[in-house]
């Protein structure tokens, strides 16, 4: 717009003539239509009759004139220096671009966004930024084999490698995955247990175990794994998983947290009072959870009470144990539950009795609470489930004065737990790793027998490795250490002081530990083999807060057989819960926004999303 205009304004409603804003007069716009009008009459006006004026427009428009020309050599000078789409620079932000997308869950269609757009715009006048098509079918796939290199370099001398697979449906698209997600222990850095995702592969047609079996054995050969290195698959309990694995020809564990599931849902549904007091707390929940005005007013109750302001927890069926954070909410909002009820209308009440039961039966639920945490963590193992069994049958086993009412329920966890894992301390998957793990080694098991299959099952598989290690043509070594470090003292087991009502599980595992240690006496052996397993079972335990691959990566240079068998054993988590975390990514990636997303596209992001921070060391 001219400059002059700040001296004029248009006459409506013809807008033919410009009213002067210094005296007044209307003068002709020169033309009777709106593509004839121009400003020359309206400068003339100024030169003519406000000299002053005309000149301070003279300044104004030169200083505009050189302002377009700064502008326009400005723009000449970043055309020059654009970037080619293929030059070091450019290529570096578009990589960083494509970490943006995956790190942080973006749709690839945001650099089509014109926020987005605007924003690169102004951080680098000079990057050209490249459409959706060039990010997914160029950028993305690039990544991606750049992460998929690096994993392959991080497998290539690992002789054993357990897995976790599962099944995945999404709610927003007709598309299911089936994932292979490895576990291992690296050596070379200190005994660090390690993870990657090989595979979330869109899995069209019928889920039987054939099918399973024949698309996970495609996965293996594209990683170039033969399955002589597969040690163990971890899989849920479903029986199509395990006549996959079955179908394999390869060794296969149920998930320990799905068995665990069972086991209280069992106890949960033995007693009447029990379901019908949780049952009425479920019915409480849902009525604030389903009426907005109802929490509102909760909440202001909450504050009146000087109680944090929180919501009560819904609980879901397949999850057990969001029917124990259920339960802990009811409890810890029971002031502003009864304040609530008191003036409002609830769904229905509980009894003072079943408020009582809740607390005794969240008492008797909290160790299963905390097992569950514990071996949900990414560095848990296949050597935790005995020592927990045993830890749970005996605790179940211990009569309280405060058992009234929940005395059925107990007893059939009690009942469920020696029915499903009766066979347990059997199974070599999981003594053998338990005997591995210093914190454990044969404290746990409850039978003689038992406890001298285990040792015996050990003896074979340090047999096997020593065999193996002195096969290979590039031994693994293992850098020099201070001389017997197990040998601290056990500190004392401090009070828990976070809940009482999970102080006996640890405790529990104290006191079997105690019990042992003063019955430990040294034997010796005539075998190299045997030497080294029995000098390390006649030292002294860790402590169970100490971690067991720090403890082997101290200590290989003393027992080397053993350690390479620690790393074969110990690198078996003891859930699958690592494929249900990976779910959990996947369907923050498949979401409304993205619910068009391809197959093979999906995986790369899960893909990336999950292993990208290996590479970048995250």
């Amino acid at each position: 717009m001219s400059a002059v205009w700040q001296y004029f304004t248009v006459d409506f409603p013809t807008s033919k003539t410009a009213k002067c804003n210094i005296c007044k007069e209307g003068i002709s716009r020169g033309g009777t239509n709106v593509a004839n009008f121009n400003t020359s009459n309206l400068i003339k006006h100024l030169k003519t009759r406000h000299t002053k004026e005309h000149d301070e427009f003279t300044k104004a428009k030169g200083k505009k004139k050189d302002e377009l020309q700064q502008q326009t050599l400005e723009t000449a000078f970043q055309r020059r220096d654009k970037f080619t789409k293929d030059s070091q620079k450019a290529t570096k932000i578009t990589d960083k671009i494509v970490e943006f997308i995956v790190l942080d869950d973006q749709p690839l269609s945001v650099v089509e966004n014109v926020g987005f757009r605007r924003l690169m715009e102004h951080l680098e006048p000079r990057y050209c930024l490249p459409g959706r098509k060039y990010i997914s079918e160029t950028a993305l796939p690039k990544l991606y084999e750049t992460v998929r290199e690096h994993i392959l370099c991080m497998l290539k001398d690992v002789h054993a490698i357990s897995f976790t697979t599962d099944i995945w449906s999404s709610d927003v698209c007709p598309m299911s995955l089936l994932s292979l997600t490895s576990h291992w222990v690296d050596r070379e850095s200190t005994f660090t247990p390690r993870s990657a995702v090989l595979h979330a592969n869109e899995f069209r047609g019928s889920h039987t175990g054939t099918s399973i079996a024949e698309a996970i054995e495609e996965m293996l050969v594209k990683w170039k794994i033969p399955k002589s290195n597969v040690h163990v698959v971890l899989r849920d309990n479903a029986s199509n998983m395990k006549k996959a694995m079955d179908e394999m020809d390869v060794a296969s564990l149920g998930c320990f947290a799905h068995t665990l599931q069972l086991v209280v849902h069992e106890g949960l549904l033995s007693q009447r009072s029990v379901s019908d007091a949780l049952a009425n707390g479920r019915k409480i929940v849902g009525h604030f959870k389903h009426s907005p005005l109802a929490t509102t007013r909760l909440e202001e109750i909450q504050k009146d009470l000087q109680m944090p302001t929180k919501r009560l927890h819904q609980d879901v069926a397949t999850r057990w144990n969001s029917t124990y954070y259920m339960v802990e909410s009811l409890l810890e909002q029971k002031r502003s539950i009864s304040a609530y009820g008191a003036d409002h209308d609830l769904p229905v009440t509980l009894t003072s009795y079943q408020w009582a039961l809740l607390e005794k039966i969240i008492i008797v639920l909290a160790p299963f609470e905390e097992l569950i945490r514990q071996i949900s963590s990414s560095t848990s193992s296949a050597a935790e489930v005995i020592p927990s069994v045993t830890v749970l049958k005996r605790l179940l086993a211990r009569e309280n004065e405060g058992d009234t009412g929940i005395k059925t329920m107990k007893t059939t966890l009690l009942e469920a737990v020696q029915k499903r894992f009766k066979t347990i301390e059997n199974e070599p998957f999981y003594a053998v790793a338990t005997l591995l793990d210093p914190r454990f080694k044969d404290r746990y098991f409850t039978g003689a027998d038992s406890n001298k299959n285990a040792k015996d099952a050990l003896t074979q598989e340090v047999e096997k490795m020593e065999a193996a290690l002195l096969s290979r043509t590039t031994p693994e070594g293992a850098e020099t250490v201070p001389e017997n470090p197990h040998k601290a003292p056990r500190l004392e087991a401090q009070p828990d002081s976070s809940s009482s009502r999970k102080s006996s599980l640890k405790g529990l595992f104290e006191e079997i530990l105690q019990e042992h240690d003063e019955e430990r006496g040294a034997s010796s052996t005539s075998t190299q083999v045997q030497n080294q397993i029995q000098t390390y079972l006649t030292e002294q335990t860790v402590p169970r807060s100490d971690s067991p691959f720090q403890y082997w990566g101290v200590n290989q240079i003393r027992f080397p057989t053993l350690a390479a068998t620690a790393a074969k054993f110990l690198c078996a988590p003891c859930t699958s819960v690592d494929s249900e975390r990976l779910f959990s990514v996947a369907s923050n990636i498949i979401d409304a926004r993205r619910n068009r997303l391809g197959g093979e596209r999906a995986e790369m992001l899960i893909f990336l999303k999950k292993n990208l921070p290996l590479l970048l060391k995250l």
